[in-house]
């Protein structure tokens, strides 16, 4: 750990987790929480979670995790990554350099996200969801991946989000839905088939427009 690293002494530090130079880690956070196969693993052993072995998390440098957020086991962040607060990041996520995730948001794990990305709060990310660079997600947006819950078989998958697209808020997209590169969703639709790139999503449910000029260009994040 970096000496210009400030770790709260009311955060909980778990399995073999490292936290980048010049970063702060505020209060009452708990990085590095085992999921849920190692955590059965410890409990079945009688073993405590802080004498265990297991991967904890990566936080990337110059990065902000703000009081009550939980990062599961197996997740990587890159640079200059922010959070608000009591945000969680399940296992198995990947997110890139200079990424905001914002209050309340919840990402259920085996997510991938890019770059540049911005996500506002209380949005909810189910697993298996690709988020590419420069994506803008506004609050309470709500990503799905189940098409039928638990009624009939259905392999889960989330939507995709290209680079440079943006969620409106209170958007719903529904499961394996693609937005396409530079495509805008407008607040509150309902998106149940692909957005092809640099077009607009509107209405519920949503019907595919043409993007105006003005708005085609990426996302300054």
């Amino acid at each position: 750990m970096n000496i210009n690293t400030i770790i709260h002494p009311s955060s909980r530090i778990y399995g073999s987790s490292t936290v980048g130079r010049d970063s702060k880690v505020m209060e009452n956070t708990i990085l590095g929480y085992p999921e849920h196969s190692i955590l059965m693993e410890v409990l079945d052993n009688d073993r405590r979670i802080e004498d265990a072995d297991f991967p904890g998390c990566s936080i990337g440098p110059e990065s902000i995790v703000r009081p009550g957020c939980t990062i599961f086991s197996n997740v990587s962040t890159g640079s200059k990554f922010k959070t608000g607060h009591n945000v969680i990041i399940r296992e198995n996520t990947t997110i890139g350099d200079n990424v905001l995730i914002g209050t309340n948001v919840i990402i259920d794990g085996n997510v991938t996200i890019g770059n540049n990305v911005s996500i506002q709060g209380n949005v909810y990310i189910p697993t298996d969801v690709i988020i590419e660079d420069n994506v803008f997600i506004g609050p309470c947006a709500v990503l799905a991946n189940d098409k039928y819950p638990i009624r009939k078989q259905f392999e889960n998958k989330g939507p995709v989000l290209r680079k440079g697209s943006s969620i409106g808020a209170n958007a719903t997209l529904m499961p394996a839905v693609e937005v396409g590169e530079g495509a805008m969703v407008a607040g509150g639709a309902l998106v149940t088939k692909d957005v092809p790139p640099w077009k607009l999503a509107i209405g519920a449910p949503a019907t595919i427009t043409d993007l105006a000029a003005d708005l085609k260009t990426l996302n300054n994040i």
